[in-house]
């Protein structure tokens, strides 16, 4: 059953193990891995900040989990089949007949003027007042964030987190050469007592922290939504420490109990830097999100994106447009929050059915992702190759920590599967955790159940 209680654990300037480093001027730089130069013959010409690039945990899963005998709760991808793909065909032939010189040509580093304006509209669902020239248009959202953190991040600053926290966001901060410092939250979102902590322990160490990194709804990987409260002391938070947010938000219209809650951008313009993306509200396969940004940040974004590429794919903005001018997008919206509704559900029944005792999972109110703590003893991690023989995957709980945490974590995502998968897929990983406990039991380790559960580390003190 669903913990009844979330506690956050306060864990200020604990930050991830650091390997040995040597001096390079006035920054500590990872001392680059010795290879055999016959299986790399560049490993001496790279770039101190390539030892940072990791292979994403999610995508390493990928050559496994998409085996059709493999039920995958791994991935978080977007399940687009109730599209109007024939109509959608219709109006992009359209869109090259008739505007097809204008559309496959080099556009605006900024991104095409009507495309900024539609994202206006959209963000204004959430709350957003906001001008279409403070967006910069960029391969999605995950390109938003690495160009800002090229802009603000220098190797050694400090980039606060929650904990956990979206691994493509993690591997960015670590390709950046930047140290990644989490922040406990609860269900109720991040813990403001434990960010004015962290911040004041920052600052007491001479550390440098650029900005805070959050995911408000429906957070990746937890599914947890900051409440209304979380997000006013926030940013109350922010302007006190002169704290720099990025707000990234691609569930925020995906949500399936209530009507969206308020951006923390429409609470603060000017101490928050949005992220957005059609991947999960359209389709991902046409790469386009978009950042909104203060005046003076988005001129360097902008330069920074011609930099990188000159400018966003301008075909891709022009469908999307027409797309968003052409068809009834909230409707469509509805469509999918009706249909990850079935498959939420699912993953609720299915763990309440087949999960053992001792396990613990967050409920959440939109988005693709449950987050489950598995009982004393049991180690995501290890368990995998168990639970691939069983032909089904999940996300470990390490992939969303920089500091080594979340063993006792798994990751589930829904919103791909059928609820008929979801349900099988669930039967067979609660069979693996019975093996697994049963393996603990036989060799003497034995269980506990806690009554209490956090988010990131399994059960806490009882303290009643």
């Amino acid at each position: 059953m669903p913990p009844p209680t979330l506690r956050p654990i306060l864990r200020v300037g604990r930050f991830h193990p650091r390997p040995k480093v040597r001096q390079s001027g006035a920054v500590s730089l990872p001392e680059p891995s010795r290879r055999d130069t016959r299986l790399d013959p560049y490993i001496d010409a790279y770039a101190e900040r390539t030892h940072g690039l990791t292979v994403s945990a999610v995508r390493a899963l990928f050559a496994v989990a998409n085996r059709p005998e493999v039920v995958s709760l791994a991935g978080g991808m977007p399940n687009i089949a109730d599209l109007p793909r024939e109509a959608l065909a219709k109006a992009v032939d359209r869109l090259i007949t008739e505007n097809g010189t204008q559309a496959m040509q080099y556009g605006s580093g900024q991104g095409e003027p009507f495309m900024r304006e539609k994202i206006v509209e959209v963000m204004a669902e959430e709350g957003i007042q906001a001008h279409a020239d403070d967006v910069v248009v960029t391969c999605g959202s995950q390109q938003a964030l690495d160009l800002v953190t090229r802009v603000f991040c220098d190797p050694g600053d400090v980039v606060l987190a929650e904990g956990p926290s979206y691994v493509g966001a993690l591997g960015t901060f670590r390709a950046y050469q930047c140290e990644v410092v989490h922040v406990a939250m609860d269900e109720h979102g991040i813990d403001p007592v434990a960010l004015r902590a962290a911040l004041v322990s920052l600052k007491a160490g001479g550390k440098r922290v650029k900005f805070l990194y959050t995911i408000p709804n429906f957070q990746n990987p937890t599914g947890v939504t900051q409440t209304l409260e979380r997000r006013r002391e926030l940013i109350d938070i922010a302007r006190e420490h002169d704290l720099l947010v990025i707000e990234d938000n691609p569930y925020g219209l995906l949500t399936l109990d209530a009507e969206p809650l308020p951006a923390l951008r429409s609470m603060d313009a000017d101490n928050v830097v949005y992220l957005g993306s059609f991947s999960k509200i359209f389709a991902p396969g046409f790469r386009v999100g978009w950042t909104l940004a203060p005046h003076a940040v988005r001129e360097k974004l902008v330069l920074t994106q011609e930099a990188a590429t000159l400018c966003p794919p301008v075909f891709s903005q022009f469908a999307i447009a027409t797309y968003l001018e052409e068809f009834d997008w909230r409707s469509q919206i509805v469509t999918y929050r009706d249909m990850y509704r079935q498959r939420r559900d699912a993953m609720l029944d299915g763990l309440a059915q087949h999960m053992p005792e001792g396990t613990t999972w967050t409920v959440p109110q939109g988005g693709f992702f449950v987050w489950v703590t598995l009982p004393e003893g049991l180690d995501s991690q290890a368990m995998l190759p168990r639970a691939i023989s069983a032909r089904v995957a999940y996300t470990t709980g390490t992939a969303f920590y920089a500091d080594g945490l979340g063993s006792r974590n798994m990751r589930l995502s829904f919103c791909y599967p059928t609820p008929e998968r979801i349900i099988e897929g669930t039967r067979r990983l609660g069979e693996v955790l019975e093996q697994e406990l049963e393996m603990h039991r036989t060799f003497g380790l034995g269980t506990q159940t806690a009554r209490h559960y956090d988010l990131t580390t399994g059960p806490a003190p009882d303290i009643t």
